[in-house]
């Protein structure tokens, strides 16, 4: 491997650990809204990255265990981790075919990952009430809700920060 392989690789690992860095700090700063039965995780934005470089799957996904690691159980560690990796992977593949359309002035792209992430909050829901005996579309309705809101509004903000910032690199 020469040396601008290795620097190349480094670098890779460097922004993917920021990133899951984030994810950590931004959640854990908020846990009184990030965790819970009625949750408002503002560091699910950082999804979207996903879209830009795949990468990201994985740096978002270490972020989500770890933070549920520290913040909520162990189970909620493995579950939402998975759940993170799987739907993340599916967004990217599904959502990059409408890379560049635009629907009612808003990027496609991430309007359908916005869906595929939001709907797939069934997986969060259906651990929850296992866990604590909750009522599963009223916790699906809550967690639905909050993650289309929190990416809606980050969709708005990537695609904004995308004219001037390169997330594909």
């Amino acid at each position: 491997m020469t040396n601008t392989q290795k620097l190349s690789k480094t670098n890779e690992l460097t922004r993917a650990a920021i990133v899951t860095g984030l994810y950590i700090a931004i959640t854990l700063a908020l846990a009184p809204v990030s965790f819970g039965f009625v949750q408002f995780r503002v560091s699910e934005a950082f999804n979207f990255l996903a879209l830009y470089n795949k990468r990201y799957i994985w740096a978002v996904t270490l972020g989500v265990a770890i933070a549920n690691f520290i913040g909520s159980t162990p189970v909620d560690m493995v579950v939402g981790g998975l759940q993170t990796l799987v739907f993340l992977t599916i967004g990217r593949f599904i959502s990059q075919k409408f890379a560049g359309k635009r629907w009612f002035g808003l990027n496609s792209q991430h309007l359908i990952f916005n869906l595929i992430f939001s709907f797939s909050m069934i997986v969060i829901a259906v651990m929850l009430t296992m866990m604590y005996d909750l009522p599963l579309m009223f916790m699906w309705g809550t967690l639905f809700v909050s993650e289309f809101l929190i990416l809606f509004v980050g969709g708005l903000l990537f695609d904004f920060m995308s004219k001037f910032i390169d997330f594909t690199k």
